[in-house]
């Protein structure tokens, strides 16, 4: 019996492909390790959109794929993570309004500056050179083409 539960619970590992993940604290060991380029997926908990877009992006193997061997992936929640984030030379800080807020790094990095559209996608060269902006929801087609666009390079 004992085996056959072990068997359920590792068989969804099995089937579900999944984007690794890293954070902006492990960013710039990563980059002196294996220059990549960057995507930055900025969301928040409450967003519907945001939710459904990942559950379609991490359905599609062959994004999977493409994403986990040439990209460095942040998922960036931005009105809970509250930690200070050094990132391209600055520090960012949470920025609290009562009994929420957001975080200083979605804003500079959102093109609007009084509330980010959400989902927010942010593409950068290995030299963290912006090359693509996406508010909104992106699909696993235009995710892809965007990210072999950036390899070609």
């Amino acid at each position: 019996m004992k085996i056959f539960a072990l068997f359920l619970m590792l068989v969804p590992c099995f089937y579900l492909s999944q984007m690794k993940t890293g954070t902006f604290s492990e960013l710039e060991l990563q980059q002196k390790e294996s220059s990549k380029p960057i995507v930055i997926h900025i969301y928040t908990d409450w967003c519907s959109v945001c939710k459904i877009e990942s559950f379609h992006l991490n359905k599609d193997k062959d994004l999977v794929k493409i994403m986990n061997e040439n990209f460095y992936l942040i998922n960036f929640e931005a009105e809970k993570t509250k930690e200070k984030i050094r990132f391209q030379g600055r520090d960012f800080e949470y920025l609290s309004n009562g009994s929420s807020g957001i975080h200083e790094l979605a804003l500079a990095l959102s093109k609007n500056k009084e509330q980010p559209v959400y989902p927010l996608w942010i593409f950068l060269d290995k030299n963290q050179n912006l090359v693509y902006y996406h508010e909104g929801l992106l699909n696993p087609e235009k995710m892809k083409q965007k990210l072999l666009e950036i390899l070609a390079l």
